[in-house]
This record gives C-alpha cells, sequence and structure tokens, in this order.
C-alpha cells in the first residue's frame, strides 16, 4: 500500500497487520497472498487483523466491516489445516462471534453434508474423470492396453455402480469412517471443490454465510478446493473475498499447488512477513541458503522472501554429520548418540546429554518405525489401512479404525495390567464399563455370575499374554475374542477367522494386487507381529515417539533439533538424500521430469529438509548415513555453499 511506514530491525513486519486490515476493509475488498515464512509469526498476524476488522480493538475501517457482518449475520471463515492450529488460533482469539475457525475437512463438510444426491453426483463425476484418464494413458502406452490396466477400468466402474445405490453418505472430519456411504477425507475436498464449481446455489450460501474466508497453510490446501475458491473469488467483488497465508517453501503433502506463488491472480495483494522471530542467526542463513540453492534436478523455483533473523539473535550451532549407510540400525543409534555428544560440546548445550532436551526428526515414516522398534506393526498398518497408518498432522491420528481394538480398546486394558501380569481389578472394571463391555449382562442371576467369570477369566489370560517374552498380537487378543469381550470391528474378526496363508507380495514393479490381497498380508502380518511393538507404535501415532516426523511436527519449533537423513531405511523413492548431497546420481525419472518441468526427487527433498531445520531455534544436528559418504562429504563441504568446513563432521 502506498505511503506505508517502512520498518527495520524487529520490527520490520509490525506494518503488515495494517496492511492486509486495509485490503479487507476497502470497497471492494481486495483478496490476498501473504508469504509468511517458517517462525514469522504468521498466527499472531492474523489474530491481529481479525481483532481489528471484528472490532474487538478500536479500528475505523474494521469497526464499519464489523457492523456490516452482524447486520446480515454474517462472519469470517478461517480455514486450517490441523485441528492443534485450530485450537492454537481460537485460543489467542478469543470469543469472537465474527469468525469462525475450523479445518478445511470440517469446512468443507459442514458446506456439502446432508446432500447427498450433489454428493453422489461430485463423487460419480469425479470417478468418471478418473476413469477417463485412465484409459487415455493406457491408450497411450505402446504395448497397449494390459489385462491389468482392464482390471483397473473394471474396478472404477464397480465402484461407480456402488456409489449409484448409496442412499446417505457419512462422514467425520477427525476419524476414518466405514461401512456403506463411508467418505475419505480427500473424497470430502474433491467432492467440495466440484459441488462449488457446478452448484451455483452453494456458491451463493458460501457467500451469504462467509463473505471473508482466509486459509492458513494454503500450500498444503487440496489444489482443487483452494482452485475452486480462487475462481469463485475473481473478479474482485464477486462477493467473496479470499486471503490465502503461507509459505510455499513449507509445502508437505502432494496435493498441495506445486507452485503456489505463480497461480496467485496478478491483482491480488502480495503482502510479506520477512522476519524469523524462532531462530538464531546461524539457522536462519542455513535455511536461506538451502532454500536458494542452485542444484542439478530442481525444477521448483527459488521464489520468496529471504528471512532475517532478530537483532539480538546472533548465535546458533549447525552441524552436519556424514556416515555410511551400510551400518546396522543398532549400530546407527549408538554414532546418533555420538553425534549427541559432539554437539553437547559445540552448542556448549547439556541438553544434548539429556533425555528429551533434544528433538529428533525424521523425514520418512518407516525410517520413524524402524529407529522406534516398531517396524512390523508399522508395515502391517500400511498394508491393511495405508491412508490412516501414518500420522498425517490432519487431526486426531488413531491408526486403521478396523484396528481399533488392538489400537485402543485393548491399550486402556493393558493399562490396568502390572509388571507381573496381575490386574488391576477396579481399573479393568471401568475399562469394560466405560467400552459398554457390561450392559449385555444376562438378566438371570446364575448366567449373570456364570457371564461375569468369563469375562474376568479372558482379562486374567490377557494380562498373562501381554507379560509373555515373545507374545505376537494373535496370541494376547485370543482370550477377549474368544470370549467375546469387546465389541470387535467386522473386519478383523473375518480376517482372525481366515486361517489361510497370506497371498504373495507382488514383484516390485512387475506385479499388481488387489486391494483384498494387500489387506489379507496386512493383517496376517498384524496378528504375527510382536505385541510389545503396538505401545510403541501407539505413541508414534500420538507424537510421542522419540523420532518424530515433519507431519507431526508441522508448525512446531524446538530449542535443540536433530534430523536424521537414511535412504537406506526410508520407503519409497519419492524423497532420496543421498541425490540432494551428491552421494548418488539422479535417476532417469528424475532426468525425465527435468525435461519435463516436473516436481523431482530434489525438489521433495529439499523442501522437506528446509521444513525440518526450520524447526530449531538454538542448534541444528543434520545426520546423514550416504550411500557414498566420500561423495557426500565432498558436497557438503566444497560444492553446496550451506557449510563452513568445519561444520561438516564425518562419522567415525
Amino acid at each position: 500500500m502506498t505511503g506505508a511506514v517502512v520498518h527495520d530491525g524487529n520490527d520490520r513486519d509490525a506494518g503488515v497487520a495494517e496492511e492486509i486490515c486495509g485490503y479487507l476493509t476497502e470497497q471492494p475488498p481486495r483478496s490476498f497472498f501473504l508469504f509468511a515464512g517458517a517462525g514469522s509469526g504468521k498466527t499472531r498476524t492474523l489474530v491481529e487483523v481479525l481483532r481489528r476488522v471484528t472490532g474487538v480493538v478500536p479500528h475505523e475501517s474494521g469497526g464499519r466491516l464489523a457492523s456490516r457482518l452482524r447486520l446480515y449475520g454474517r462472519s469470517i471463515r478461517v480455514v486450517t489445516y490441523t485441528k492443534n492450529a485450530v485450537a492454537v488460533i481460537s485460543g489467542r482469539l478469543g470469543s469472537n462471534d465474527l469468525v469462525a475457525v475450523s479445518t478445511i475437512h470440517s469446512f468443507c463438510w459442514e458446506l456439502i453434508g446432508g446432500f447427498d444426491e450433489d454428493i453422489r453426483e461430485a463423487l460419480i463425476a469425479n470417478k468418471a474423470v478418473q476413469l477417463e484418464e485412465a484409459k487415455s494413458k493406457a491408450a497411450d502406452k505402446a504395448r497397449g492396453i494390459s489385462e491389468t490396466d482392464r482390471r483397473k477400468f473394471a474396478k472404477i466402474e464397480g465402484e461407480i455402480e456402488i456409489l449409484k445405490g448409496v442412499p446417505t453418505f457419512i462422514y467425520h472430519p477427525d476419524k476414518d469412517t466405514y461401512g456403506e456411504g463411508a467418505m475419505q477425507h480427500d473424497q470430502v475436498l474433491d467432492a467440495t471443490a466440484w459441488l462449488l464449481s457446478n452448484r451455483p446455489t452453494l456458491r451463493t450460501i458460501l457467500q451469504d454465510r462467509h463473505p471473508i474466508i482466509l486459509i492458513d497453510e494454503s500450500q498444503d490446501t487440496m489444489k482443487s478446493v483452494l482452485d475452486a475458491l480462487m475462481k469463485l473469488a475473481e473478479p474482485r467483488g464477486s462477493g467473496l473475498t479470499l486471503g490465502l497465508l503461507g509459505d510455499h517453501r513449507q509445502r508437505i503433502y502432494v496435493a498441495g499447488h506445486p507452485d503456489l506463488p505463480s497461480f496467485v491472480p496478478s491483482g491480488w495483494a502480495k503482502p510479506e512477513l520477512k522476519m524469523n522471530h524462532r531462530s538464531q542467526q546461524r539457522v536462519v542463513q542455513l535455511i536461506n541458503k538451502i532454500w536458494a540453492a542452485k542444484l542439478a534436478g530442481r525444477t521448483q523455483p527459488a521464489s520468496g522472501v529471504e528471512q532475517h533473523h532478530r537483532t539480538e539473535k546472533t548465535g546458533g550451532t549447525v552441524r552436519l554429520f556424514i556416515g555410511g549407510t551400510s551400518l546396522s540400525t543398532p549400530e546407527k543409534r549408538q554414532k546418533e548418540a555420538w553425534v549427541a555428544s559432539q554437539m553437547q560440546q559445540a552448542a556448549k548445550s547439556n541438553a544434548w546429554a539429556t533425555p528429551g532436551g533434544f528433538q529428533s526428526l525424521a523425514l520418512e515414516h518407516k525410517l520413524v518405525a524402524a529407529r522406534g522398534d516398531f517396524l512390523n506393526v508399522y508395515k502391517a498398518m500400511t498394508l491393511i489401512d495405508p491412508n490412516a497408518a501414518a500420522p498425517s498432522g490432519r487431526g486426531d491420528n488413531t491408526g486403521p479404525s478396523a484396528a481399533r481394538l488392538v489400537l485402543h480398546d485393548l491399550a486402556q486394558l493393558a493399562a490396568c495390567v502390572a509388571a507381573d501380569g496381575s490386574v488391576n481389578d477396579f481399573a479393568a472394571t471401568e475399562v469394560l464399563r466405560r467400552a459398554g463391555c457390561l450392559e449385555q449382562l444376562p438378566v438371570d442371576a446364575n448366567q449373570r455370575i456364570a457371564r461375569t467369570e468369563e469375562i474376568y477369566g479372558a482379562v486374567v489370560a490377557f494380562g498373562v499374554a501381554t507379560i509373555k517374552s515373545g507374545a505376537t498380537v494373535d496370541e494376547v487378543i485370543a482370550p477377549i475374542i474368544k470370549a467375546q469381550v469387546f465389541k470387535v470391528d467386522a473386519r478383523l474378526l473375518q480376517q482372525l477367522a481366515d486361517k489361510t496363508p497370506p497371498p504373495a507380495a507382488p514383484i516390485p514393479r512387475r506385479g499388481t494386487e488387489t486391494d483384498d490381497a494387500r489387506q489379507r498380508r496386512g493383517w496376517c502380518a498384524l496378528f504375527n507381529a510382536p505385541w510389545a511393538e503396538l505401545e510403541r507404535y501407539r505413541r508414534y501415532l500420538a507424537g510421542n515417539s522419540e523420532l518424530a516426523t515433519h507431519q507431526v511436527v508441522k508448525g512446531s519449533e524446538f530449542t535443540h533439533v536433530m534430523v536424521v537423513m537414511d535412504d537406506d531405511e526410508s520407503d519409497g523413492n519419492q524423497i532420496s538424500y543421498d541425490k540432494l548431497f551428491g552421494a548418488t546420481e539422479l535417476g532417469e525419472r528424475d532426468l525425465d521430469n527435468v525435461q519435463a518441468g516436473k516436481e523431482t526427487t530434489i525438489d521433495r527433498s529439499l523442501r522437506l529438509l528446509y521444513v525440518t531445520c526450520s524447526r530449531a531455534r538454538e542448534s541444528l544436528a543434520l545426520v546423514l548415513w550416504a550411500e557414498n559418504p566420500t561423495e557426500a562429504l565432498k558436497f557438503a563441504r566444497h560444492e553446496s555453499g550451506w557449510f563452513a568446513e568445519e561444520e561438516v563432521l564425518e562419522i567415525p
């Protein structure tokens, strides 16, 4: 905005909140994209804007906007990605009847929930597009349409037929639902996007309820929903004003826009938060250099604002430790303890020698499972339901719904078991009461006693089984299942009753398998997995494991951070730190994507490294287990420009 006061030092972003207030209170209001880097005070700025434009604090034009909203019974909608973010924004804002804060999933379901005919049409339309794309892709192949392709077509066509017969659709924004009409999270978002584009009435309802929508973490908001809302906000004065807040450098979900700033319409305002209030100077310097890097295989532009550290934060410690990935997992854990001792000396902080004194971060779920010693359970859960097996950062992470018995009910019962296997009767009875296990006891006194003793015997046997060395999930749950203590998901019961061996895993890159075969392999793996791994897996889902992933810590910050990078213990080929640090060459697919201008392994790896490094306030240790440590050391010391030579150490 012209005539704005220029600020510098720690106050260089002081005028941004008022700048945004100007855009929202102009006539007509102006949509905007706020670039807000790591630690820039985005939430503080958002809350400050909301307080001004809703009249909570004296503000001339904001007061007029608040009066108009109240007169017409409207409110400003704030949409963010996680329940935690909703709680933070709502907590800082306080009670405000002119602002509604929710997750993107709650927002979408609030719009379309109950409109079953429209939802059905949207889902069928999206499936039809999916089918057409599959047929087009298959037709382009040199060898023609294969039997696998035909099975895929038939599967989609079958799904369309099922949708035609669904009378009612069900959904819960914070947990997975199942059964007839159950919608997955992405389906709700895609259906909302389709309906906003094809149902004028829904657009009118939205504009009448919420003439201003502010979307936090917009870089991770599903592209289809964002596109529909951006189209609805054009042209200026259309009745909807959109404010996008975020940092495309911190995009971690593939469903978001690959380069959001380039998709923002030219007429939108583009305010910027340039400060990093979180980190010491050395950490800020590193993340600036990482993002600005000119790397072979990079296609994403290095757009965005270079951040400034606070004037009093002139320190900070950064180290990169590189070792060979051929070591075993226990050996790597031992070496990472050595890294922590080195950081204790470098950062002059005993936090690195204190349990829980620093936060370890990984860049891939399988790596966390391997380090956390719950790999068998994690692999099983990914086969049972790949969409619910890992923390998403979206809301409650409860794992696959079909496995509720072992992930929730029996976890509570296991908490009543002492180290010697004895059961705290009072605590166990309370668990059974809350779960409704005691509601169907027989009326007849003798039958009631017999049933109570049966349940008690099952709980005692369960307690004994939980402490047995090497006990499997199957062995521990057997007495509970036999006595029918809990109401158990039919899918788990069906799989447990099936005594046939699991199907063979498909040959990588050569074979495909049905969902049923994949899930059967998963259930067999879960029943044979060590019971002791389940508790470690539950802690991981809750975000309480020693090692956390970038999804779980999205938006968080820690005083001291260790980032562990190990392609060998990761799953898939979407990211590669060996490639990023020059330890291995780019693959054919990467080179093809570079030629086509598509996102590459380097792009994804660079973003995740940026996200994890930017969590640190005071000190940061990067640990790279490389296929070729010599080449990685050479790149880090002499080619990257990211580190001083003394900041790069070889792990002995």
